[in-house]
């Protein structure tokens, strides 16, 4: 017999994710309903990232997937723990558990097994998750850190200067310099975007939602 889930009073279920042969702890993610049932159809975990407002399968870029060996369900019915054959790292650091950071000391204990880059397809993905590691940053060694300790305002104003600086390279015809400006501006919108912790993944949502809609009815709609 099945146990039940109450998913009307628990709808993300945390799940502790453990490696099967070693036991060591790899991470800390969510399920909602479509995710377990997806990972019960496949044998392979999929979670709900609370970021990108959707359930993925882990390790669907990156090719790092984990096969599901058990899931067990807490005292209480509102926590899972998977037990995994981890396939590459687990963390998106390229570290084999998310677990690396010691309190106490403030020190890393590990070293990524790969580089973080290999790990994405996508060239705007793998920026965004750089920018949100350099929070933690040195602001002397790093300018995003230095960007994210001056705070909001210094953001917004770089954000803006280099929105005007992209309008006059376009303004002047210079392809190059267009492209720069552009790079730029997609940095530093970036930036602003992980200083609300908000995935690139919802603007791509928000511009598929768009898609094959007129301009003029997507705009009369947000007057309604």
């Amino acid at each position: 017999m099945a146990f039940a889930i109450d998913w009307q009073k628990t709808p993300l279920l945390p799940v502790i994710v453990q490696d099967e042969k070693s036991k060591e702890v790899l991470m800390l993610a969510y399920m909602n309903e479509e995710a377990l049932q997806k990972s019960l159809q496949t044998g392979y975990a999929h979670y709900y990232s609370r970021s990108r407002e959707r359930f993925w399968k882990k390790g669907e870029s990156s090719g790092n997937v984990q096969k599901i060996k058990s899931i067990r369900l807490d005292c209480d019915s509102d926590a899972l723990l998977l037990e995994v054959e981890q396939t590459g790292p687990a963390c998106h650091t390229g570290r084999k558990s998310c677990f690396y950071k010691d309190l106490a000391s403030g020190q890393i204990t590990s070293e990524p097994q790969i580089d973080p880059a290999d790990m994405y397809d996508d060239i705007v993905d793998l920026l965004y998750h750089t920018i949100q590691e350099k929070k933690e940053a040195d602001p002397k060694t790093s300018w995003t850190a230095k960007l994210f300790s001056k705070g909001e305002n210094t953001i917004l104003k770089k954000v803006a200067e280099e929105a005007a600086e992209f309008c006059l390279a376009v303004k002047d015809k210079d392809k190059e310099q267009i492209v720069y400006e552009c790079a730029d501006l997609v940095y530093h919108s970036l930036v602003a975007l992980a200083l609300e912790d908000i995935s690139p993944e919802l603007i791509r949502q928000e511009l598929r939602r768009r898609f094959g809609i007129s301009g003029i009815e997507e705009k009369r709609s947000r007057k309604e």
